[in-house]
């Protein structure tokens, strides 16, 4: 197998453990690039279908293309598709700086949710490579009651062993692109002719690198107008992934108090 192939087959050994082992069990959709491939992944690892319910904590403030593309591809593949309304940035800790106030109603939006479906087991299409906090995860990663992750007391991943036994009121989130990097996915999505947001090709020069909620992400100066632009871009490029997203910019801790208080 070549590397992609790799990638792939790990990734859906993950999701059948996930399904197999942990119930009840949803996947968070972003209609991101990430998301979405996983959910590609998820179709090849379960026949063509997804068992399970695909969320989407919504602001309301995604752009509209992704609004656009959710009812297009929601209905073509015949998706058990869920829209959590978020609470309204004004019942957010004041205490965060601006943009990052405004993240952290997904972060409630997920707590609610679980709450409320009693989900055991949370599937987000993560990466390790995309963030500094999110390179130490595991791929089966326990949250508390409050949605808390503790990041000094994860369960060792040896051998692909893991843990899925949780107390009661917990859940787990599961990570199976941890190992997958940015060109990775993109290299995988156009091998797989795998539908995209049309705003991650460049427009006037401008393009979205990363798709977050309209108030807190801005587009990067680029002119890769299709995949293979966009992966020879990334191969010389050094800029971060998340240039785009306000609230990585704002305090050095922001992102850090988002994680550890259960953002994504």
């Amino acid at each position: 197998m070549n590397h992609l192939d790799e990638l792939e087959a790990r990734s859906i050994a993950i999701l059948r453990e996930a399904y197999f082992r942990v119930q009840p069990l949803c996947m968070l959709w972003s209609m991101g690039k990430d998301s979405t491939a996983l959910l590609w992944l998820a179709r090849k690892a379960f026949l063509g279908s997804v068992p399970f319910p695909v969320v989407l904590l919504d602001t309301e403030m995604e752009l509209p293309e992704v609004y656009q593309f959710r009812d297009e591809l929601s209905k073509a593949w015949d998706l058990d598709y869920i829209n959590q309304l978020c609470p309204p940035e004004s019942a957010m800790d004041p205490t965060l700086p601006p943009a990052t106030r405004a993240a952290a109603r997904k972060t409630v939006g997920l707590r609610e949710l679980v709450t409320e479906k009693k989900y055991r087991g949370i599937i987000v299409g993560i990466r390790r490579d995309e963030q500094s906090m999110r390179a130490k995860e595991r791929v089966f990663s326990p949250r508390t009651v409050e949605g808390a992750w503790d990041l000094k007391h994860q369960p060792a991943e040896l051998w692909d062993v893991y843990h899925t036994d949780i107390p009661d009121g917990q859940h787990l989130r599961i990570h199976p692109l941890l190992d997958w990097t940015e060109v990775d996915i993109w290299r995988y999505t156009e091998r797989e002719n795998i539908p995209i947001v049309p705003l991650y090709l460049a427009r006037d020069g401008m393009r979205y690198r990363s798709l977050g909620e309209k108030n807190i992400t801005v587009p990067i100066a680029s002119h890769a107008s299709s995949i293979a632009e966009i992966i020879a871009e990334l191969e010389t490029t050094k800029a971060p992934e998340r240039a785009g997203r306000k609230m990585d910019h704002e305090s050095e801790d922001a992102f850090e108090r988002l994680r550890t208080s259960g953002y994504m």
